[in-house]
């Protein structure tokens, strides 16, 4: 496309002798936590429906797209045209139901065969973990090492009765447990993994859970700061119930 070779030589341009100081100083490094600034900026123009948005952010993380290409070009690596060119065949091998004369009907199909295409793909992994970075967001990680251990039968017999008892069985735990010290932060985090287990048989993104929880909450704090402060008061005024009773309000807003 026109606008893509557009956006390459722009680049090129940017990182040149005649270029941007700013742009000639950066690495793959350097780039790194801007580029993950920019995917969670993505990642709210999504979860507020705001197409414009979403063109705008989406622009954003090809710029950090063309920019790791443009850095690996200069170390003769590897340009954007290979990095377009390896996706479009990957898409290709892992779609044989589409590209090929497989036949493959549903979502379930889908995914099982993917996955067997990306494990003759890479055939160096000797884990059922391998591949899974281990940066993630800790509910997400918590959710991609769950559901990858799954397919090699680490995974409940019975998640309905199961996960709901160790649930009761972290939170006794977690309750046991005395002061704020290491042991307290295990168990914690053991009740959160399983948590995570039973949003996961659910059907539940539990990042994105938490996250929605996350905005509902701050919305009402929000709503109620707003509706105390016309009425020329501050949260830290009220009493514990009065509090309580705005709370309420907040709540059946949304």
């Amino acid at each position: 496309m026109k606008e893509v070779e557009a956006l390459t030589r722009i680049m090129a341009r940017l990182r040149g002798p005649k270029g941007c100081p700013w742009d000639q100083k950066q690495t793959h490094r350097t780039l790194r936590p801007m580029l993950l600034e920019e995917v969670y900026e993505l990642l709210e123009a999504i979860d507020q429906k705001d197409d414009h948005a979403l063109e705008e952010e989406l622009g954003d993380v090809l710029l950090h797209i063309i920019f790791h290409a443009q850095l690996a070009q200069e170390r003769r690596a590897f340009d954007f045209r290979k990095v377009a060119s390896h996706l479009a065949k990957k898409l290709i091998s892992r779609h044989p139901h589409v590209f090929g004369k497989e036949r493959l009907v549903t979502t379930q199909q889908v995914l099982h065969r993917w996955h067997q295409l990306k494990q003759v793909e890479k055939p160096s992994r000797k884990s059922a973990l391998d591949g899974i970075p281990m940066g993630l967001p800790s509910l997400l990680l918590a959710q991609n090492l769950q559901k990858r251990a799954a397919r090699v039968g680490f995974d409940w017999p019975n998640p309905e009765k199961g996960i709901p008892a160790k649930i009761r069985e972290e939170i006794r735990e977690v309750c046991q447990t005395k002061g704020r010290g290491t042991a307290f932060a295990r168990e914690l985090g053991d009740l959160l993994f399983t948590l995570v287990n039973l949003a996961r048989h659910r059907g539940v993104d539990a990042e994105t859970a938490c996250r929605d929880s996350a905005n509902r909450f701050a919305t009402r704090v929000r709503h109620i700061e707003s509706a105390l402060s016309k009425k020329g008061r501050k949260t830290g005024e009220l009493s514990p119930r009065e509090l309580d009773q705005e709370w309420k309000k907040a709540k059946k807003r949304r």
